[in-house]
Protein backbone atom coordinates (compact mmCIF):
# COMPACT_ATOMS: atom_id res chain seq x y z
CA UNK A 1 0.00 0.00 0.00
CA UNK A 2 1.31 3.57 -1.00
CA UNK A 3 1.17 6.88 0.83
CA UNK A 4 -0.29 7.98 -2.73
CA UNK A 5 -3.77 5.27 -2.45
CA UNK A 6 -3.88 6.26 1.32
CA UNK A 7 -3.83 10.09 0.23
CA UNK A 8 -6.48 9.25 -2.44
CA UNK A 9 -9.04 6.98 -1.22
CA UNK A 10 -8.94 8.06 2.74
CA UNK A 11 -8.10 4.29 3.24
CA UNK A 12 -5.56 2.09 4.75
CA UNK A 13 -6.42 -0.86 3.15
CA UNK A 14 -5.11 -1.32 -0.19
CA UNK A 15 -7.70 -1.78 -3.12
CA UNK A 16 -8.96 -5.23 -4.41
CA UNK A 17 -6.36 -6.07 -7.48
CA UNK A 18 -8.89 -6.61 -10.69
CA UNK A 19 -8.90 -10.24 -12.37
CA UNK A 20 -6.30 -10.87 -14.21
CA UNK A 21 -6.34 -11.44 -18.04
CA UNK A 22 -8.19 -14.35 -18.61
CA UNK A 23 -9.69 -14.87 -15.12
CA UNK A 24 -13.55 -14.39 -14.42
CA UNK A 25 -14.44 -11.20 -12.46
CA UNK A 26 -15.61 -12.14 -8.99
CA UNK A 27 -19.61 -11.54 -7.71
CA UNK A 28 -20.62 -8.58 -6.44
CA UNK A 29 -19.68 -8.37 -2.55
CA UNK A 30 -22.97 -9.65 -0.67
CA UNK A 31 -24.91 -6.81 1.69
CA UNK A 32 -23.65 -7.33 5.06
CA UNK A 33 -24.22 -10.44 6.23
CA UNK A 34 -27.86 -11.17 3.90
CA UNK A 35 -26.33 -13.49 1.64
CA UNK A 36 -26.04 -13.53 -2.10
CA UNK A 37 -29.81 -14.11 -2.71
CA UNK A 38 -31.40 -11.87 0.16
CA UNK A 39 -28.78 -9.01 -1.13
CA UNK A 40 -29.97 -8.96 -4.63
CA UNK A 41 -33.81 -9.01 -3.39
CA UNK A 42 -32.90 -6.60 -0.85
CA UNK A 43 -31.32 -4.13 -3.53
CA UNK A 44 -34.55 -4.95 -5.77
CA UNK A 45 -36.86 -3.87 -3.04
CA UNK A 46 -35.33 -0.64 -2.79
CA UNK A 47 -35.35 0.16 -6.27
CA UNK A 48 -38.54 -0.40 -6.29
CA UNK A 49 -39.63 1.25 -3.08
CA UNK A 50 -38.40 3.76 -4.89
CA UNK A 51 -40.20 3.73 -8.21
CA UNK A 52 -43.17 6.08 -8.94
CA UNK A 53 -46.67 4.76 -8.67
CA UNK A 54 -48.81 5.37 -11.72
CA UNK A 55 -52.03 5.01 -10.31
CA UNK A 56 -53.68 7.99 -9.13
CA UNK A 57 -57.08 9.98 -10.60
CA UNK A 58 -56.14 11.57 -13.47
CA UNK A 59 -58.95 13.99 -14.75
CA UNK A 60 -58.73 12.63 -18.42
CA UNK A 61 -59.02 9.06 -16.98
CA UNK A 62 -62.23 7.49 -18.97
CA UNK A 63 -65.11 5.53 -17.46
CA UNK A 64 -65.61 1.88 -18.67
CA UNK A 65 -67.94 1.98 -21.35
CA UNK A 66 -70.93 0.32 -20.36
CA UNK A 67 -70.50 -2.87 -21.07
CA UNK A 68 -67.40 -3.28 -19.86
CA UNK A 69 -68.67 -1.93 -16.73
CA UNK A 70 -71.06 -5.02 -16.11
CA UNK A 71 -67.59 -7.37 -16.97
CA UNK A 72 -66.45 -5.59 -14.21
CA UNK A 73 -68.99 -5.65 -11.68
CA UNK A 74 -69.52 -9.32 -12.61
CA UNK A 75 -66.27 -10.10 -11.96
CA UNK A 76 -65.91 -8.49 -8.75
CA UNK A 77 -68.62 -10.12 -7.37
CA UNK A 78 -67.66 -13.44 -8.98
CA UNK A 79 -63.62 -13.58 -8.81
CA UNK A 80 -63.36 -11.20 -5.96
CA UNK A 81 -66.07 -12.94 -4.41
CA UNK A 82 -64.39 -16.04 -4.16
CA UNK A 83 -61.99 -14.88 -1.77
CA UNK A 84 -63.57 -11.60 -0.06
CA UNK A 85 -67.54 -13.04 -0.18
CA UNK A 86 -70.33 -13.32 -2.51
CA UNK A 87 -71.68 -10.51 -0.84
CA UNK A 88 -67.62 -8.92 -0.50
CA UNK A 89 -68.69 -9.31 3.51
CA UNK A 90 -65.50 -11.04 3.93
CA UNK A 91 -63.98 -14.39 3.49
CA UNK A 92 -60.31 -15.76 3.07
CA UNK A 93 -59.81 -11.71 2.22
CA UNK A 94 -61.30 -9.06 4.24
CA UNK A 95 -64.67 -7.41 3.76
CA UNK A 96 -64.93 -4.65 1.12
CA UNK A 97 -67.66 -3.24 2.16
CA UNK A 98 -68.65 0.88 2.16
CA UNK A 99 -67.94 0.53 5.77
CA UNK A 100 -65.12 -1.85 6.06
CA UNK A 101 -63.22 0.47 3.59
CA UNK A 102 -64.03 3.95 5.18
CA UNK A 103 -60.58 4.89 6.21
CA UNK A 104 -58.73 3.12 3.33
CA UNK A 105 -57.47 5.62 1.04
CA UNK A 106 -59.23 5.62 -2.99
CA UNK A 107 -55.34 5.40 -3.82
CA UNK A 108 -54.46 2.22 -1.82
CA UNK A 109 -57.35 0.24 -2.61
CA UNK A 110 -56.51 0.92 -6.71
CA UNK A 111 -52.96 -0.06 -6.38
CA UNK A 112 -54.16 -2.62 -4.09
CA UNK A 113 -56.51 -4.29 -6.73
CA UNK A 114 -54.39 -3.94 -9.81
CA UNK A 115 -50.69 -4.78 -8.15
CA UNK A 116 -51.98 -6.93 -5.31
CA UNK A 117 -50.13 -7.86 -1.98
CA UNK A 118 -46.77 -9.21 -1.68
CA UNK A 119 -46.47 -12.14 0.73
CA UNK A 120 -50.67 -12.58 0.77
CA UNK A 121 -53.00 -14.73 -1.24
CA UNK A 122 -54.19 -11.31 -2.54
CA UNK A 123 -52.93 -11.15 -6.50
CA UNK A 124 -52.73 -8.15 -9.01
CA UNK A 125 -54.97 -8.10 -11.54
CA UNK A 126 -53.25 -5.99 -14.14
CA UNK A 127 -53.36 -8.92 -16.87
CA UNK A 128 -56.88 -8.30 -16.38
CA UNK A 129 -57.52 -5.10 -15.55
CA UNK A 130 -56.10 -1.05 -16.63
CA UNK A 131 -54.93 1.45 -14.23
CA UNK A 132 -58.09 3.28 -14.91
CA UNK A 133 -60.67 0.43 -14.20
CA UNK A 134 -58.75 -0.55 -11.12
CA UNK A 135 -59.42 3.09 -10.51
CA UNK A 136 -62.90 2.57 -11.12
CA UNK A 137 -63.40 -0.40 -9.19
CA UNK A 138 -62.12 1.12 -5.81
CA UNK A 139 -63.88 4.24 -6.51
CA UNK A 140 -67.23 1.91 -6.75
CA UNK A 141 -66.31 -0.12 -3.26
CA UNK A 142 -65.59 2.74 -1.55
CA UNK A 143 -69.66 3.76 -2.58
CA UNK A 144 -70.77 0.31 -2.24
CA UNK A 145 -70.38 -1.85 -4.88
CA UNK A 146 -73.49 -2.48 -7.39
CA UNK A 147 -75.74 -5.67 -7.24
CA UNK A 148 -74.31 -8.02 -10.37
CA UNK A 149 -77.29 -7.25 -13.57
CA UNK A 150 -78.37 -10.79 -13.78
CA UNK A 151 -80.92 -9.96 -16.50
Amino acid sequence: MTAQHIERTGRGAAPEPGPAAGQQARPPRQLAGLGPHLGRTALLLAALASAPVALTASPDTTQPSAPRRAELVRMVRQDCGSCHGMRLTGGLGPALTREALADKSLEGLAITIYQGRLGTPMPGWRSMLSEPEAQWIAERLQAGFPQEDTR
